[in-house]
């Protein structure tokens, strides 16, 4: 007999105590070892309309639904009596008749029934319509074209006659494949179709059936499975996600998409997909700073489970952080320049260079974004080097007088034996090229988008000719710490190995279109490579996003206390709410407002330490990586996003064009870290990206 585990128990036994998860676990164990030992109780729902669904008892009140038929014994919810007997009465299992994908079917009702059950309080939009009433949002699609895409045949009618509003809610109680597919057609963009197997053998083992039930062959495999249920993605993968993970690549590889579409899921399964198939290989996952490693180290353990020797397979640390590693042993351990040392060496070689011009602030941005990001070290380098992304253009005999500064700069830190890490990766990619080092076989590198020049420079001498070895994650979108530069002119070539994820499991519908608001609908790098946003879903339905602009700071602070307040009444805790601001100058302001909600704040730096019981405050640049139930963005206000300063420091409308993109970015970048409920506000004159996230 198959033993299988559905998402739908998964869900269930998260939202049951400690106590109860443990005896539900104990009892899915002895389940798996021996399903039809007398001892397990089980009863057949009657009033269930799917005959194959059995209750097993778990202790007096608790349950769990199973599904018993032919060889398949599935596991499908856990909970209290009646809450599990209400489940099985309104669901059933079936094999659809055009894709061949098991599916678990909600039981219609009427769309009224549907939107009343979810919204008590909320009145019906005016555009509602019952199924046949009248033209729907999707009344031009015809039926068999909804069932291709896998729509249960009984929902086709509701699905019809549905108008935006109604379409949202019909959507959450259809399978995945089906509900994503919807949500893209009422924008006018045409999903690609399912693959049709419906003579496969075993249609649990159909791609989409594949994200909603896991075959687990043994007991450490439903021992992982159950030991963290909220973490979905340990479990059950997207079809798009497992065909990136488990593809074949003959050079570099990226997989794109907007915040919350799982590239950091695909990541970590890439990884150990890596070393499973590998044994003897050695794996290195990295991202651009320590705190973001460690995180994806924490996801690692979860995943690897209970196969230990994947986690002494898979090296997961920051670069900078392998890089010094590497460099202490190659060469001796450096001494890192720190930037109060840049300026000092500057200011000397500018004191000694009389023909220059240029003021101390421009050498030191000069130096630090192109001559050290590049690796320059002769005249005929920085004559030649194009400066992407400078606001001032530069004529031979001006590079000639900046080059005089910047050769004393570079002999003063040789002089000084200080390194930066710029050089320390610049010479590990020529000792890789010169010896022909190989120090991992494989390289994921999560958050792509913000490693530098010459941390690409390393990774594409270490593996970018050799298949497989070098796989990014990353979204154009969320670049918040690098300029924008040349992948194909480091080396790293992605075009045709190219991928975007559209599905989007962090954040509600509603967040993820306010937030999308903030950036074009496609976004081009510098190599000419296109990230198409449109097409995006969001798997689950929320609130709508609280745009607020207040008269004054005090009126601000009252009204996100208030809301904080609200959603701690809805069952949030302080620990799953992240307050984010532009700058430290304004943490202060966000540290009141949860002083006057009666709660306590925890200031965020670099460790991210994620205390219970505190809200976190921090500025928007350490929101990467995090996730939240609830977030609130404030102090939005005119000239503090985007920042002033960096906008009087620009020179020509090609820079500006750069701050004002970074700085939407990053405050995209804070709002999508919330999965639930957001909230955003500023005083007036408020911030114009606030105007711009406001619904037409």
């Amino acid at each position: 007999m198959q033993f299988f585990i559905a998402d739908t128990f998964t869900d269930s036994l998260a939202r049951l105590n400690a106590q109860e998860q443990k005896s539900v676990k104990t009892k899915a164990f002895d389940l798996q070892m021996d399903p039809a030992n007398p001892g397990m109780k089980l009863h057949r729902i009657e009033r269930a309309r799917e005959p194959d669904f059995w209750s097993v008892r778990v202790s007096r009140d608790l349950r769990i639904i199973i599904h018993r038929k032919g060889g398949a014994f599935l596991l499908c919810y856990a909970g209290h009596h009646d809450d599990a007997y209400r489940w099985a009465e309104r669901r059933k299992i079936e094999i659809h008749p055009r894709t061949g994908a098991a599916q678990i079917v909600e039981i219609r009702q009427k769309i009224r029934e549907v939107v009343e059950t979810r919204h008590v309080k909320r009145e019906m939009p005016s555009g509602y319509q019952e199924a046949g009433a009248g033209p729907g949002i999707l009344d031009h699609v015809s039926e068999e074209t909804l069932l291709e895409y896998g729509v249960p045949g009984e929902w086709i009618g509701e699905v019809r006659g549905a108008d935006e509003e109604t379409l949202l809610e019909i959507a959450e109680h259809l399978p995945q494949e089906a509900a994503e597919a919807l949500l893209n057609l009422a924008v006018g963009i045409v999903p690609e179709k399912p693959a049709a197997s419906a003579a496969a053998e075993n249609p649990y083992e159909h791609p989409d059936a594949a994200r909603r039930f896991r075959l687990v062959t043994d007991i450490d495999e439903l021992k992982q499975a159950l030991e963290y249920p909220w973490e979905k993605w340990t479990i059950f993968l997207h079809p798009a996600q497992r065909q990136i993970v488990e593809r074949e690549f003959n050079g570099p590889a990226r997989v794109s998409g907007s915040a919350g579409t799982g590239k950091t899921i695909v990541a970590l399964h890439r990884a150990v997909h890596l070393a499973k198939n590998n044994p003897a290989a050695r794996v290195l996952l990295t991202t651009f700073s320590a705190p973001l490693a460690h995180a994806l180290e924490q996801k690692l353990r979860i995943l690897a489970g209970s196969k230990p020797g994947l986690m002494e397979q898979i090296e997961v640390l920051a670069l900078n952080e392998i890089g010094l590693r590497l460099y202490s042993r190659h060469f001796e351990r450096p001494e890192i320049v720190s930037g109060l040392d840049i300026s000092r060496i500057a200011a000397q070689a500018v004191d000694r260079c009389t023909e220059t011009s240029f003021s101390l602030d421009f050498v030191i941005d000069e130096w630090k974004k192109v001559v050290d990001a590049w690796g320059i070290n002769s005249w005929e380098q920085y004559r030649d080097v194009r400066r992407l992304g400078r606001r001032k253009r530069l004529s031979e005999k001006q590079r000639r007088q900046l080059w005089s500064v910047f050769e004393q700069m570079n002999q003063e830190l040789d002089t000084r034996g200080l390194c930066t890490w710029n050089r320390i990766f610049g010479k590990l990619a020529e000792l890789v090229r010169e010896k022909g080092l190989q120090p991992f076989d494989f390289v994921i590198v999560d958050e792509a988008q913000d490693i530098s020049v010459s941390q690409l420079g390393f990774l594409a001498v270490l593996g970018a000719g050799r298949p497989d070895c070098l796989f990014f994650a990353g979204d154009i979108g969320q670049r918040i710490f690098q300029q924008p530069f040349s992948w194909k002119a480091m080396g790293v070539d992605i075009r045709g190995r190219s991928n975007i994820l559209k599905i989007n499991y962090r954040t509600s519908h509603q967040i993820r279109r306010c937030a999308d608001r903030l950036l074009p609908a496609e976004i081009q790098d510098i190599d000419g490579n296109r990230e198409d946003r449109r097409g995006t879903v969001s798997v689950f339905n929320g609130p709508d996003p609280d745009i607020l602009i207040a008269d004054s700071v005090e009126d601000e602070l009252a009204a996100v206390a208030a809301w904080l307040e609200k959603i701690a009444g809805f069952g949030v805790e302080p620990h799953e709410i992240g307050l984010f601001v532009r700058s430290e100058g304004e943490t202060e302001r966000a540290t009141r407002a949860v002083e006057k909600a009666g709660l306590q704040p925890e200031l965020l730096d670099e460790k991210i330490d994620i205390k219970k019981g505190r809200v976190s405050v921090g500025t928007m640049h350490l929101a990467k990586g995090l996730e939240f139930k609830a977030v609130a963005v404030m102090a939005c206000d005119d000239m503090v996003i985007p920042l002033q300063g960096r906008i009087e420091a620009v020179a020509d409308e090609n820079e500006l064009e750069q701050v004002y993109a970074s700085e939407r970015h990053l405050l995209y970048v804070a709002c999508t870290r919330a999965r639930d409920y957001l909230f955003l506000s500023g005083v007036d004159p408020a911030s114009e990206f606030l105007e711009d996230m406001q619904a037409n």
